[in-house]
């Protein structure tokens, strides 16, 4: 669960505001001039909305340094965008008329010219060069320096307790290198900290699920517990395995052979290998064939600490554990990141891009969209594109907090979900009843209501919000062009009368009563270090089991690349392929009973019972066609075929 199992990516800067992008898919910030700083020309989204003048403490240090990465725009960012939008439209003539990782480089990235020029004017401001990719040239130099080169000054800023630096004004760069730079990132210090090599810590600490439970939906009744919702509940199931989770959404004889899925997250498991390899063995499926597990890592890790490496480890598990489960023939690659900030992530996503790694990604991490600036999401949206010119598909979680107005007080969507450019992935409560047979999914959104201490009743029901999948309308993200005429006005018109993207795309398991059950190393109470397994959900589940599937559609169609693949799944909106998933499949309320371990490992300080409401995230709701729970539905037994080329 992408709430609890690893800490969320943290953005460059926080509570900005992307600016509205008009037509149908665009880079993340449009272009701009400062009037102000004639000669220049201005990088839209780089002065935060918290550096304000009531805000302001003064300059920064002139001696104070900064580390800066400046983004390429390369030589058509037009272009780019147009060629990603065609390629992955069924509609255009250009639909999967992929370009390999080279001839999309040299037709949309950066000259050697614009990397010379962008250098050579970096360097007479006076800042250090430290690495220059096909995507950035990242550097290091005093705030005297950084400030000749970016045309504005830094202060430091009040952000409520803490004091950050940021630029006075938007940042810009010479008018000589109009349209050789898309952004800059790094001038504002929120929430920066300084890197240093770290080693990776140790597994986390062992959790269990208590029993009793079910083997499959509804098999094993609470009949000592109180009712709910007017007759008597089942346990929550054990945890499904791939072979259900197969035949829930129709994966018939495929398998995902020949097909390349990549994983991010950051960090790496030091037991991934043994776990998955012991998981697989254990539960009947496939052993991984040689060459068909790699991992894709940074020479050293930074911020640790900070950003819960060792959390991340059971990210990495599921991600690995839930993909081969529902498609076992296929080739996994994991590429960590050296830590949880937005600069390393980007660099794992690049690597899949430049390298083509393969064509399904899955990303089991994000952060609120309050938390995103425009700088940063020009970038994610480039690397994006770049991967949708060459039929690769970005597969992110829609977030684990629903309308995340309990968890943050504002109703707001996540990040990088809300880019025009992926596909969000919601999540299901799921059904699976005797024979594997899919019995009905439930929105995911879960309250919870504990039980008295006589036995007699459940305090307070239905309880509390727990959670719920992430979804709900964008603020900052334009409609895009395959979603109208899908996505009702009520939900893409509710922040803007022009609209804007609604989050999720599709859906798939991830309510933790109804959970999968993974594999994984973990430190006991002794300090030994043993294999355990225990039952999950969350969004990082239903992002893996979906681009998992996405593998199987892409063997059915012969190993052809499906590539960004919104546009296609939007045009198969209301046909039977998908499950339309509600919040009440059966008429009347849905729950789960739920035994779970105080201490979290065994019974020793004795146990904790709760009842769990399905269909109930926030102020979300799963209904009748495109919902901003489910998207569009999860996948149903004719959804694998339909990719099939025709």
């Amino acid at each position: 669960m992408r709430s609890n199992r690893a800490k969320a990516r943290a953005g460059v800067s926080l509570a900005a505001t992307l600016p509205l992008l008009t037509g149908a898919l665009a880079l993340g910030i449009p272009a701009a001039h400062a009037a102000d700083n004639p000669g220049r020309d201005a990088l839209a989204g780089t002065r935060p909305v918290w550096a304000t003048a009531k805000a302001d403490k003064g300059a920064t240090s002139n001696g104070a340094q900064v580390s800066a990465r400046v983004y390429l725009a390369g030589r058509d960012a037009k272009g780019l965008a147009a060629y990603a939008q065609s390629v992955s439209n069924p509609a255009s003539p250009l639909y999967g008329k992929y370009l390999s990782a080279k001839q999309t480089q040299q037709r949309f990235g950066a000259t050697k010219a614009q990397v010379a020029a962008v250098t050579s004017w970096l360097k007479s401001a006076g800042l250090q060069v430290t690495s220059v990719t096909a995507h950035y040239v990242s550097v290091t130099g005093d705030v005297a320096a950084a400030e000749k080169a970016f045309g504005t000054q830094l202060h430091n800023y009040a952000k409520g307790s803490k004091t950050y630096r940021a630029p006075t004004q938007t940042a810009s760069v010479p008018e000589s290198l109009k349209g050789a730079v898309l952004t800059v990132t790094g001038l504002d210090s929120a929430p920066h900290k300084a890197s240093h090599k770290d080693a990776l810590p140790p597994p986390d600490a062992v959790f269990k699920n208590a029993g009793p439970f079910s083997s499959y939906y509804g098999s094993n009744t609470a009949k000592t517990l109180p009712s709910a919702y007017g007759t008597k509940i089942p346990y929550a199931v054990q945890g499904y395995t791939g072979k259900q989770l197969r035949a829930a959404y129709g994966a018939g004889k495929y398998t995902g052979k020949g097909v390349r899925v990549a994983i991010t997250d950051a960090y790496a498991s030091p037991t991934i290998a043994f776990d998955a390899a012991t998981y697989a063995k254990k539960h009947g499926d496939a052993a991984y064939g040689s060459g068909r597990l790699h991992q894709v890592l940074p020479d050293t890790y930074t911020k640790t600490e900070e950003c819960g490496a060792a959390g991340w480890y059971g990210e990495e598990t599921l991600d690995v554990e839930a993909v081969h489960a529902v498609a076992p023939a296929a080739d996994i690659t994991y590429v960590g990141a050296a830590s949880c900030y937005d600069d390393d992530l980007l660099d794992s996503l690049g690597k899949i891009v430049d390298g083509h790694l393969a064509d399904i990604v899955s990303n089991s991490w994000g952060d609120i969209e309050a938390n995103e600036t425009p700088d940063v999401a020009a970038a994610y949206d480039q690397v994006f594109q770049f991967g949708a010119v060459e039929g690769i598909g970005f597969y992110f979680s829609s977030g684990d907090n629903g309308d995340e107005v309990a968890h943050t007080g504002t109703k707001q969507v996540d990040t990088p979900a809300n880019s025009a450019w992926v596909t969000a992935v919601g999540g299901t409560s799921l059904a699976v009843g005797k024979g594997d047979k899919y019995l009905w999914e439930t929105g995911w959104g879960t309250d919870k209501a504990n039980l008295s201490t006589d036995g007699k009743s459940w305090v307070d029901f239905p309880g509390v919000y727990t959670s719920g999948a992430g979804g709900g309308t964008s603020k900052t993200v334009a409609e895009p062009f395959y979603q109208k005429g899908v996505v009702p006005d009520a939900l893409a018109k509710a922040n803007n009368a022009t609209g804007n993207r609604v989050v999720p795309d599709i859906a798939a398991i991830a309510d933790p009563n109804t959970g999968f059950k993974v594999g994984q190393t973990q430190t006991f109470p002794d300090g030994s270090q043993q294999y355990s397994e225990y039952r999950i959900g969350g969004t990082s589940l239903a992002a893996p089991v979906i681009a998992a599937v996405q593998a199987l559609s892409q063997e059915a169609r012969g190993g052809k690349a499906i590539g960004f693949a919104n546009p296609a799944i939007y045009a198969k909106n209301g046909s039977k392929v998908y499950h339309d998933v509600t919040d009440n499949p059966t008429g009347s309320g849905l729950a789960v009973a739920r035994v779970d371990f105080v201490n979290g490992f065994d019974a020793a300080d004795g146990l904790a019972t709760s009842v769990r409401s399905l269909g109930k995230d926030s102020s979300l709701s799963a209904v009748k066609g495109y919902d901003d729970v489910t998207g569009v539905g999860s996948p149903a037994s004719g959804y694998v075929n339909s990719w099939r080329r025709r």
